[in-house]
């Protein structure tokens, strides 16, 4: 009986990756081996970034309402405690958009939860 190797379901494997190495420099995009390892190592990357992108984005957004806080006379945590204890339920990426783009209304939400909390 011949001998089989699955040599279709290998080279499909094999392209698989090399297309997904395309845009890699030299031996990345067109040694086997070395693409594969690329192509995993980017994987796991990517993988872990998708968790990180959520961290740092909710990090950027407590430091941006922190600055604007701060230009209004408070702090982070004291608005934050305020907006709560006023039961305003804004989230960090809205509150954050608001100091960015709208400062009147901003100070609103400050004054608001200032009031509310009292």
């Amino acid at each position: 009986m011949p001998r089989a190797k699955n040599s279709p379901a290998s080279r499909r494997r094999r392209k698989g990756y090399l297309k997904q190495a395309r845009g890699y420099v030299g031996g990345r995009r067109k040694l086997y081996r070395t693409a594969r390892e690329a192509v995993e190592r980017g994987r796991q990357y990517a993988y872990r970034d998708r968790r990180r992108k959520k961290r740092d984005f909710r990090k950027l957004w407590i430091v941006r309402i922190n600055a604007a806080a701060r230009k209004h006379g408070t702090t982070y945590s004291q608005l934050i405690h305020d907006l709560d204890s006023a039961g305003i339920a804004l989230n960090r990426k809205v509150l954050a958009d608001l100091a960015v783009r709208d400062d009147e209304a901003f100070a609103e939400v400050i004054e608001t939860a200032r009031t509310g909390s009292s």
